[in-house]
């Protein structure tokens, strides 16, 4: 208590600060007075800190009374117990600009969040039970998820609006209606620890698309329902179905898409500027409260990218997050932006009602960020990752009989090698056969790839061997499923493996922190000769010193290189896999760039290295697929 005191000191409170409902009069009441809001959706997790303020600023220049955002608790609390909010964590940090921006706050902590990320936002440790029922109130679930948001809710409640903060609404759960559990219990259960931390006095609500089994099973008793769907749907139709349900009320929609992510192996998606904003105009000449998701959507560094079942089969991810938004994932405005910022102002900002006249801010909208672009640069290799083994799997092997799943082994995102010996067989090449394959595999025999292992379209491959050879299957978790069905899904080999149907037994498993080789590499370039790379490729690391200026942002551009991971310095710029597109490039932020000037720049390739690799001053995103 007393450290929600202390943090009450950062805001002057004063006692006219109220938000709530007028379901009389089908609006917001802000300070008394009624209120609409029009917002855009940001994720800090996806923006480099040293760019918020940019970032939030232009949303501000747009037009923009508010910004929208999630709370993913995997990046929060990475172990059980063990919590992150330092640097591109830094929640706090993010609202206290906001406020400071001018811009109010819709707050949505969660547990779960969708969006696109690692799990929908849950933390993977989660998985560690086998049977839990992930969103609903089986207690494996429901004991971490109310000590999470009980210090979350806890954390953030000084900043609500009646203390002097930005948040004004906040949404429980998140589409909770698209999720096949319909648990009532859940739900009502999450109302009720909400309102015992931050007070029934704030305006909780949900979203949900607009179909009757949604909002049956997303809706709350007495909180305020609101919906979500494209520019090229009805909105007409589906406000009458959510009158339907709820016959007072602001109508809002809570995620009115800009755009859409991007899969590998499909085309990038986009989203035409006047479509967007003749259905923008439509809204809010209806009166509606609109939220744009995303106004940016900004990259999903490191492992954080998530997956989803489309078509029965399992789709990864790109990296970027581009969305086709108004901002772009450099944060630079757009088409979009500029057309959107006319929308708002010719819309609201030129007609009177009850509602109060929007103005556009009077300074200048922001300008984007520096590129700069850079002569093509070679890269040397440095070893495979079977070379570096002991460096990034410091505490080596877990044993086992059968192969177990990453997570069981406390490795919740990344990769994990899988090694056993081949037993006494007559024959030289045999099917290898790994039906529990998630997502990736990179086999080897005695460290000579042998090919790739995918989860169901390619369980299994052919290869060569004789008895006694050490068999090795690097596994690539390509992100959890974020959305829908089969959110439980462990990583690495979770079944038995055979070869011509002889049982694989006796493994030893290698958890891998990838991060931990960047260091050693580093120190290691100038005590050493330049490595000969070998003559068949394995997942191996390559590098670049390079001079780059710390001013400028630009683009990684991989062509000519297969599949893998690429870090600048010490920052995990995101998976890159040109040969299956539509993404090419990776973003760079300039604050990663050493401001020394040199810097390096490291891959681990895991299928066939390329000899160079660009730098631009503009992205690729609709690369082919």
């Amino acid at each position: 208590m007393s450290d929600v005191i202390q943090n009450l000191s950062m805001f002057y409170v004063s006692q006219e600060r109220s938000f709530q409902v007028d379901y009389g009069n089908d609006t917001f009441l802000k300070d008394g007075e009624p209120f609409r809001y029009v917002s855009g959706s940001i994720h800090y997790a996806r923006i480099h800190p040293d760019y918020w303020q940019d970032r939030l600023q232009k949303m501000y220049s747009a037009g923009l009374n508010a910004i929208e955002l999630y709370i993913p608790w995997n990046l929060h609390e990475p172990n059980p117990g063990e919590y992150n909010f330092e640097g591109g964590a830094d929640l706090l940090k993010f609202l206290r600009l906001a406020n400071e921006t001018g811009l109010l706050v819709i707050l949505r902590p969660g547990p779960y969040m969708c969006s696109e990320w690692d799990l929908g936002g849950l933390p993977a440790w989660l998985l560690k039970h086998t049977s839990i029922a992930l969103r609903t109130s089986d207690e494996n679930y429901l004991q971490p998820a109310t000590k999470w948001m009980n210090k979350l809710l806890s954390m953030v409640k000084p900043f609500l609006y009646k203390y002097g903060g930005p948040i004004i609404l906040v949404q429980i759960e998140n589409e909770y209606g698209s999720y096949p559990a319909c648990d009532y219990t859940y739900m009502e259960y999450l109302h009720k620890l909400f309102v015992n931390v931050l007070g029934d006095d704030v305006v909780y609500f949900t979203t949900d698309g607009p179909s009757k089994s949604m909002l049956t099973c997303g809706m709350i008793k007495g909180v305020l329902a609101t919906i979500d769907f494209r520019a090229v749907e009805n909105a007409t139709a589906h406000f009458d179905l959510l009158r339907s349900f709820q016959p007072n009320g602001p109508l809002v929609n809570s995620e009115f898409y800009t755009g859409w992510l991007d899969h590998w192996g499909e085309p990038h998606q986009t989203l035409s500027t006047s479509i967007f904003t003749k259905s923008l105009d439509n809204l809010l000449s209806m009166g509606v409260n609109v939220n744009m998701y995303m106004f940016e959507g900004g990259t999903n560094f490191a492992f954080w990218t998530g997956g989803n079942y489309k078509n029965g089969m399992y789709r990864p991810q790109c990296s970027t997050h581009d969305y086709d938004a108004p901002l772009s994932e450099a944060g630079d405005p757009t088409e979009k932006y500029y057309a959107i910022r006319e929308v708002i102002s010719k819309v609201l900002c030129n007609t009177r009602s009850n509602i109060k006249v929007f103005t556009l801010p009077p300074q200048p909208v922001p300008q984007p960020t520096p590129k700069a672009s850079y002569n093509a640069m070679n890269m040397q290799f440095f070893g495979s990752l079977l070379d570096v083994l002991q460096i990034i799997s410091p505490h080596g092997p877990i044993k086992s009989k059968y192969p177990v799943a990453m997570e069981m082994l406390n490795q919740y995102h990344g990769f994990m090698l899988y090694r056993t010996t081949i037993p006494t067989q007559a024959a030289t090449t045999g099917l290898l056969n790994c039906s529990g394959i998630r997502d990736r595999g990179y086999v080897m025999v005695n460290g000579i790839s042998q090919g790739v292992l995918e989860r169901i379209t390619n369980p299994n491959i052919n290869i060569t061997y004789k008895s006694g050879d050490t068999l090795d299957i690097l596994v690539e978790n390509q992100g959890h499923i974020n959305y829908g069905i089969g959110m439980y899904d462990p990583k690495g080999i979770y079944s038995n493996v055979t070869l011509n149907d002889t049982l694989l037994l006796d493994w030893s498993m290698y958890p891998l922190t990838i991060d931990k080789i960047i260091p050693k590499i580093k120190k290691s370039l100038h005590r050493s000769a330049i490595r000969v790379r070998p003559a068949v490729n394995s997942p191996s690391f390559y590098y670049s010193e390079v001079i780059l200026d710390p001013n400028n942002d630009t683009f990684l551009d991989p062509m000519g290189w297969s599949k893998g991971q690429a870090f600048l310095n010490d920052f995990n710029l995101g998976r890159y896999w040109p040969t299956k597109g539509p993404q090419v490039t990776l973003y760079i932020p300039a604050p990663v760039i050493d401001k020394g000037g040199k810097n390096t720049l490291i891959l681990l390739e895991l299928e066939r290295a390329g000899e160079t690799v660009r730098l631009l001053d503009k992205p690729i995103l609709d690369g082919p697929v």
